[in-house]
């Protein structure tokens, strides 16, 4: 092995489906119904609708960094580049370690669906856990070839899977499939009138739940550091993320709402396949196959989770330790420009989450109840590096259209309305889960918050770092 440049063997159809793959996920399939089921049709299109504009914004700011600053672990990177090193060091390591719990429960998660199946029943989920982690494994260690063609046609799975929903739903609505029911306009209007919010704060729970269903969106960073052309791929890339992932969400929040009544109390149940919404359109269509069907894309879709954040942690490892933030052996790359380090590293973390889990249920829920607002907490990051890129850009004079290859279409504008509205939502969302079930519920909202401050400031008192002046912001472009 030897420590050099991550070769850049990613092409642009990788890096986009790696970032819809990321987005598209049991979110998408099982918690939906539960959301047009206590906000009613109306509200459940809006909050995605509103939510979509703020993810607009900060995916805009997103492509912007990685086009100018295309490297792996980015967001880490981005921090420490043009806000504060202390800054940069907080975010990957708690970035690092958020895409270790999303692997690792997507893969526990993996091992609880397939319990759907007879045949998996003889198996324990934890050999079941481990099966699946080895082949994970060796997709990420071989190289990022193969790792970005197993993450394409695993996310062309779940493209599928959802076109082939919303073509069902069309389909009831008009009457050329199904039993007859009644479907449509009526059926999207009647299930307004049954939303179950609380005021204010009901309200803002659904927006926050709303915003953390696109969490992995942004992940299409990380890929920077090994896409071809970024200055050209990533712009390329956010966008078409962006648009197909909205129309995704509100166009299966419109079916859902058009062709199930939002009184079918299965909605609420987020934990069997067959209250699913999905499940419920292809049983109403007479797809009789539609709970298999389902398990079949859920396990694709975990997979799929799973291999990401095997990735995403492990580049970000590599990032940490090539900038001198983690031990040297985590930057070495192998001659097919893997780092077999940094993934195994990754990996051998995962399985202690696996024995986290084996011997303490309820932590695994914790952790799992953190992951929306450590995302959360990285956007607002990330945006904010953004702005100072672009106060840096005029406070040295330079020309915006030289230094920047691709620009926000809102421009400055954008990140601080997407900044207010992430911090809004995080402070609502704690003060919303206070009230409803006090200090023990609001801790988790709390926590990733008081993580980031605290490494922030030992690594600052530490190394005396400062906050980087604006003056002094390398604006020179990366060298690929």
């Amino acid at each position: 092995m030897s420590e050099t440049k991550m070769k850049r063997n990613l092409k642009s159809r990788h890096v986009s489906m790696m970032a819809i793959g990321g987005a598209i996920g049991t979110g998408l399939f099982m918690a939906t119904g539960a959301m047009v089921s206590q906000a009613g049709s109306y509200i459940a299109v809006i909050s995605y609708l509103l939510i979509g504009v703020f993810i607009y914004f900060l995916m805009s700011a997103v492509g912007e960094l990685a086009s100018f600053y295309p490297v792996a672990g980015s967001f880490s990177s981005y921090a420490e580049r043009f806000v504060d090193k202390s800054l940069g060091f907080a975010v990957g390591w708690l970035y690092w370690i958020m895409w270790i719990l999303v692997a690792g429960i997507d893969i526990i998660t993996l091992s609880k669906v397939l319990q759907f199946w007879t045949f998996f029943q003889q198996f324990s989920t934890m050999s079941i856990c481990m099966f699946f982690l080895i082949v994970l494994l060796i997709v990420n260690i071989a190289s990022v070839k193969i790792f970005g063609e197993v993450e394409y046609w695993l996310t062309i799975v779940k493209v599928f899977i959802v076109l082939f929903f919303l073509i069902v739903g069309v389909a009831l609505i008009f009457g050329i499939v199904g039993n007859g029911e009644a479907h449509g306009l009526n059926t999207f209007i009647k299930n307004s009138e049954v939303g179950n919010l609380q005021g204010f704060l009901g309200l803002f729970a659904i927006l926050s739940t709303a915003a953390f269903s696109f969490g992995g969106t942004e992940s299409v960073a990380v890929a920077s550091g090994e896409s071809s052309n970024p200055e050209k791929t990533m712009p390329k890339a956010v966008n078409q993320v962006f648009w197909r992932i909205l129309i995704f969400y509100v166009a299966t929040i419109f079916i859902i709402s058009a062709v199930i009544s939002a009184t079918d109390t299965r909605l609420l149940d987020t934990s069997s396949i067959l209250a699913s919404p999905f499940t419920l359109v292809f049983e109403n269509a007479g797809l009789v196959l539609a709970a298999s069907v389902m398990n079949a894309v859920i396990c694709t879709s975990v997979l799929s989770a799973g291999n990401s954040g095997i990735y995403f942690s492990s580049r970000q490892l590599f990032s940490l330790s090539s900038r001198g933030l983690a031990p040297k052996i985590f930057s070495k790359l192998s001659t097919n420009s893997s780092p077999q380090y940094a993934v195994l590293m990754t990996v051998g973390v995962i399985v202690a989450s696996f024995l986290f889990e084996h011997y303490n249920a309820s932590g695994y829920y914790m952790l799992l109840s953190l992951i929306g607002v450590v995302v959360v907490c990285v956007w607002i990051i990330s945006i904010y590096s953004q702005i100072r890129l672009r106060h840096a850009i005029k406070k040295q004079g330079k020309n915006i259209n030289e230094v920047l290859p691709y620009q926000a279409k809102f421009g400055i504008a954008g990140s601080y309305i997407a900044l207010i509205a992430f911090i809004m939502l995080i402070v609502l969302q704690t003060y919303a889960d206070f009230v409803s079930g006090g200090f023990a519920k609001a801790i988790y909202d709390i926590l990733p918050v008081v993580i980031i401050l605290t490494i922030y400031f030992s690594h600052k008192i530490i190394t005396k770092n400062k906050f980087i002046k604006l003056e002094e912001i390398d604006l020179e472009k990366f060298e690929k």
